[in-house]
């Protein structure tokens, strides 16, 4: 089934805090309050966190399995290398000594941390990522835009919705 790109332009923020909460409020065929909206302001409003919820963050996730597998990875690389010398005489010293190896195991852990954080970064945000072409440079300057993506049917409700909330403009685009 084919989707269809919205986007409404409101110049009031309380208006499209009345939108968005009828959007969820509101049960629409086709159309996820969660996945199918996003709303974009030239600043950050504080409210905007409460009338959308809370998201999920994964990115600490990535940086604990980067952190462990780079300590991990460090220290068994950096010992396997110490451990093909062992036919080399080491005059009683230990093949595989631990305080020295500490040290590098440590940076590993903060290089594979960081590394894969930013990684993680990347696929949390969705990039890169083909974004709709639906925009408004009046959303870089004072306004405030809500996108959403909806099936065909769903379309004639959801700009109701939008005109009821005296939105300025509202965009439209056939999806894929």
């Amino acid at each position: 089934m084919s989707k269809r790109h919205l986007l409404a332009v409101f110049s009031n923020f309380h208006e499209a805090e009345a939108a968005v909460t009828e959007l969820r409020n509101t049960s629409i065929k086709g159309f996820d309050s969660n996945e199918d909206m996003i709303v974009k302001s030239p600043i950050e409003h504080p409210e905007v966190e409460e009338f959308l919820g809370d998201k999920p963050v994964y990115v600490q996730w990535f940086t604990l399995f980067g952190a462990l597998m780079g300590g991990l990875l460090g220290f068994f690389l950096i010992s396997g290398a110490q451990a093909n010398f062992y036919a080399q005489i080491k005059g009683g010293k230990p093949i595989v000594p631990f305080p020295p190896n500490f040290v590098l195991t440590y940076e590993m852990f903060i290089l594979g941390g960081v590394y894969i954080t930013v990684l993680g970064f990347l696929i949390c945000a969705g990039l890169p990522a083909k974004r709709s072409p639906l925009y408004t440079s009046k959303v870089s300057e004072d306004q405030i835009a809500i996108l959403v993506k909806t099936d065909e049917e769903s379309a004639g409700v959801l700009k109701a919705i939008f005109t009821k909330h005296e939105a300025l403009e509202i965009q439209e685009e056939a999806g894929k």
